[in-house]
């Protein structure tokens, strides 16, 4: 094994120099002053103290020219007193009546806003960190980042912030809490730290400490083993990080489709979440009666395979801890791959076939011994619905267990193992459980590794219960090559996870050639890649592949155009429909498309993604438009519209289908606002609608009130109703 390994890491060097030889950016340290008298607090960066003390050294572009002082400059302090950390900015702009704001929603993504992100490695570990994000509007983003491939957008922290815009630009004060963080004990303590300035703008991205070319621009602050050093901290001990979040919920329903059908139905329901810091790095969450009013519904798809569709999780106590959770990089807690088995996927807890099942209650223990990260998690579902014509619940009441152990290895890879259990398993009496290990390799600066294998036991089935997984990323600047084999048994059942696509066997293997572009203004990047992706299944026979190649167009106004050429073999080994539409027979078939993709920047009042693809389709043809994007009216009122139009023309028959929605958002202050979701999918003939205000009165605690609204378009009885809610929740956050 060890001469194996030494035989592939010199054939690596061979193979790519850059890799073993790329030199870290220079050291930046900063340091944290402690604060004498209190702060203004009010963004304007007017207090005596900016002018006495020097900021953080200059930040240095990543893009367009790495390495380069930002045109666009940054300046940055942190302070502390012995409650809070601050962290105040001041970002120069030549142009402040051109600066793009236009979102301030509460947890809204800030990627498309000139915004400024600063990430606090409070251990020091390269590993894990705080992400607080900002932008002119005072919009507010927070993130737990682990192991630097999973940014969890959905934990939310205390903390506050103000901006100030002027005619030089806008400015910044951020006032996080010491108890909404975790850190080592210790009263001297060195973290890590960076920060970044994205000036859409003009499209330049500058960070305090650059990460090497080649790390995508919207997670390079993510990159900690390339942070800042922080120095001068002082901390409190940690506090008994106590916290009690009561609910109570009224619900008015209607459903004229359930059995048996009923109208203005009203529920009332309390409950809590509760927090308890048994460590400074390990924490405990309990929560009774568990209630998810609040969640907005999820986005229609159309479905044009013979495969099931991924829904995300959308829920907060499931979102919030999923990151310690994440098996060989597969999950939605980090970047999902495709046909990549989940093998713990939170929907599977609390709904059945679309409907909600009652949570009774459950814990999650996650955090750091050392160099180990551990996360346990037990849920107690109620019985779901009453079915009449079984005489029984549609679902028994179920116990879900999920176990999760990492241990870091090396300077940015780790190892571990998880364990999962459902009992009763989906639809039998006995126990569901799943064992696997996975690897996760991050080496030199541009190669990623990894691997996993897994086994499930699922009583009643039988076969291949195995499914395993490897790949190899090269990823530097200017060129790239992945590589990837995975294979699921076709008896592989984890039941509190999600298989997409079982038996088969996948190799998948792409190039790229990305040169950036310096003779032409108005070019960045030019990029050529060719992808291979075969699927085999349990019987040796060649199921699927794709062949495609793409060119890409990256402007430096942030605008890309994409060609894409692919060539489709799909041999169908039971027939199926389309949507409902035409039936695909048995057999092989391929054919041959077309992709044109469109990006237009945020720089422009409308913006978003156009996408046409037309060309053959199993035994015809398709022509199929798609668009998402955004249409600012003013920095409070955004539409947010989104089209799907497909007409598929097969021998067997004819299909066309149209999704239509529109989200629209009206913000009255970072903390408030109302949006409303309306979705039109002619494949399922419903209308749906949902509506939701949110105030977060206090940081931490929220009011909520919800209406959906779904209806049936087929027939001559147009928009009947099928089911109406309305919702009203309150939340309040006590500390202790």
């Amino acid at each position: 094994m060890t001469a194996r390994l030494a035989a592939a890491s010199l054939l690596l060097g061979l193979l790519c120099p850059a890799a073993v030889h790329a030199e870290d950016p220079e050291p930046v340290t900063v340091r944290a002053y402690r604060l004498t008298q209190p702060l203004v607090f009010d963004g304007r960066l007017d207090d005596a103290v900016y002018r006495t003390i020097d900021s953080a050294p200059p930040f240095r572009q990543q893009e367009p020219q790495a390495g380069e002082l930002a045109v666009e400059q940054t300046e940055m302090w942190v302070f502390f007193d012995d409650r809070n950390v601050y962290v105040s900015a001041r970002m120069h702009d030549s142009a402040p009546d051109r600066m793009i704001a236009d979102e301030m929603r509460r947890d809204a993504s800030l990627y498309q806003n000139e915004h400024f992100v600063v990430v606090l490695d409070t251990f020091h570990d390269r590993r894990t960190g705080f992400f607080f994000q900002t932008n002119p509007l005072g919009g507010v983003r927070d993130a737990f980042i682990q192991d630097e491939n999973t940014t969890n957008y959905d934990w939310n922290a205390v903390w506050d912030v103000k901006v100030h815009r002027d005619e030089t630009g806008w400015t910044a004060e951020m006032v996080i809490p010491f108890k909404s963080l975790r850190y080592p004990m210790g009263k001297d303590q060195v973290w890590g730290i960076n920060a970044r300035r994205w000036e859409r703008r003009v499209n330049e991205h500058s960070l305090l400490s650059i990460t090497p070319p080649g790390v995508p621009a919207n997670s390079s602050v993510q990159r900690l083993a390339n942070a800042a050093t922080l120095v001068g901290m002082e901390v409190p001990p940690p506090a008994r990080n106590i916290e009690l979040k009561p609910y109570g919920v009224s619900n008015l329903t209607t459903n004229r489709v359930s059995s048996p059908a009923f109208s203005n139905k009203v529920d009332k329901n309390i409950g809590i979440d509760a927090k308890y810091g048994i460590t400074s790095n390990m924490t405990l969450d309990v929560t009774v009666n568990t209630d998810f009013a609040q969640v907005e519904i999820d986005e229609q798809q159309v479905n044009l395979t013979r495969f099931s569709l991924f829904f995300p999780e959308k829920r907060d106590f499931f979102l919030e801890g999923q990151g310690i959770f994440d098996f060989a990089n597969t999950g939605n807690g980090g970047f999902r791959q495709p046909d990549a088995p989940i093998m713990f996927f939170s929907r599977r807890i609390g709904l059945e076939s679309g409907q909600p099942v009652p949570i009774k209650g459950g814990a999650r223990l996650t955090g750091r011994v050392g160099k180990f990260s551990l996360g346990l998690v037990e849920i107690q579902t109620g019985e779901g619905a009453f079915d009449p014509a079984r005489g029984a619940p549609l679902t028994p009441s179920t116990n879900f267990l999920v176990a999760r152990v990492k241990r870091d290895i090396l300077r940015r890879s780790n190892i571990g193992i998880i364990a999962t259990r459902r009992s009763p398993h989906t639809g039998a009496p006995g126990s569901n459980t799943l064992l696997g290990v996975d690897t996760t390799w991050n080496l030199f600066e541009n190669v990623q590794a990894g691997t996993y294998y897994a086994r499930s036991d699922t009583p009643g089935l039988t076969g291949n219960d195995g499914s395993y997984r490897g790949y190899f990323r090269y990823v530097h600047d200017r060129y790239g090559l992945e590589a990837e084999r995975l294979k699921v048994g076709e008896a592989f059942n984890p039941d509190v996870g999600y298989v997409p696509r079982p038996d088969i066997t996948r190799t998948d293997v792409l190039a790229r050639f990305s040169p950036r572009i310096y003779s032409v203004r108005s070019l960045r990047r030019l990029e050529w890649n060719a992808e291979v992706d075969r699927y085999v299944n349990g019987h040796d026979e060649l199921e699927t592949r794709v062949s495609s190649g793409t060119f890409r167009i990256e402007f430096n106004n942030s605008d890309q155009l994409r060609f894409t050429a692919r060539n489709d073999y799909e041999f169908v080994t039971v027939p199926f429909r389309i949507s409902g539409g035409p039936r695909v027979p048995a057999g092989v078939h391929e054919f041959n498309e077309g992709v044109v993709q469109y990006d237009g920047g945020s720089q422009r009042r409308v913006s978003g993604r156009v996408t046409l693809t037309a060309g053959e389709f199993y035994s015809g043809h398709r022509q199929q438009l798609e668009y998402s994007g955004r249409v600012k009216a003013t920095s409070q009122l955004a539409f947010e519209p989104r089209i799907l139009a497909s007409h598929i023309s097969l021998a067997e028959g004819t299909l066309t289908t149209k999704l239509l929605g529109a989200r629209t958002t009206y913000t009255i202050t970072p903390r408030m606002f109302v949006s409303g979701l309306t979705q039109y999918n002619s494949s399922l003939n419903t209308l749906e609608t949902n509506v939701r205000w949110r105030w977060e009165y206090q940081p931490g605690s929220d009011v909520y009130v919800v209406y959906t609204d779904a209806r049936d378009t087929f027939g001559p009885r147009s928009a009947l109703l099928m089911n109406r809610g309305l919702a009203v929740k309150a939340t309040r956050l006590l500390r202790f």
